[in-house]
């Protein structure tokens, strides 16, 4: 199994929280990537590419492999910050 995900890592759950907002009302996800998240993924519009169960952290992997497609999941905690994480395909 694998799936195509991206994410947009935050420090705090405030942070996630007024993305998602901003989100919401229609903004660009990968401008917002780009612009907000402390990842490396950020510089790719939050792109993490293709995903296989296992290669992330739990909390994520469980998003990415258990969660609707297409929708935007968060924040989620992990060790690393708040993440928003929205999944495209999965198979």
């Amino acid at each position: 199994m694998k799936a195509q995900a991206r994410h947009i890592l935050v420090k705090t759950s405030d942070e996630a929280e007024a993305l998602k907002l901003r989100l919401a009302k229609g903004e660009a996800f990968d401008v917002l990537a780009r612009k907000h998240s402390i990842c490396p993924s950020g510089k790719r519009g939050g792109d993490l590419g293709e995903v296989r169960p296992g290669q992330m952290v739990p909390v994520i992997d469980q998003v990415i492999f258990k969660k609707p497609l297409r929708t935007v999941h968060g924040p989620v905690k992990s060790k690393f910050g708040y993440h928003l994480v929205q999944v495209f395909f999965r198979g």
